[in-house]
């Protein structure tokens, strides 16, 4: 059973950063491609940045490059979503999701999901 963990959501106001943490209970990230993805009420599941373990190579969407940043840290076993100038329409759960193989911008491609955690971002 593969566990994946997020941390690092909260409150913050429009223009800070944040940045999220993913953990796996069970290999390693290169084993994996990594997804971000969030949910805001109302609105689909939305890919925001990933990246697969084994190259290092990373994927955004038109709306994500350039603000958000997906990176992996294999000695501390984390993947990291940095979040830059945020925006309050950028508030929504974000999830870490991962798969094997190469990346996949579907959420319906990715096997092991953790709970989420919220972002919040006031005006």
């Amino acid at each position: 059973q593969v566990t994946v963990v997020e941390s690092g959501g909260g409150l913050v106001q429009a223009g800070d950063s944040l940045r999220l943490s993913c953990t796996v209970s069970k290999g390693t990230f290169s084993d994996y491609a990594a997804g971000w993805f969030r949910q805001a009420p109302g609105k689909e599941r939305e890919f925001v940045g990933g990246i697969r373990g084994r190259t290092g190579n990373t994927y955004y969407p038109t709306s994500a490059k350039g603000r958000f940043t997906v990176s992996t840290n294999n000695a501390k076993n984390t993947a990291y979503l940095e979040m830059n100038s945020l925006k309050p329409e950028d508030a929504a759960v974000y999830y870490c999701a991962l798969m094997y193989g190469p990346i996949s911008y579907s959420s319906g491609d990715y096997l092991y999901w953790g709970q989420g955690t919220q972002v919040t971002v006031s005006s």
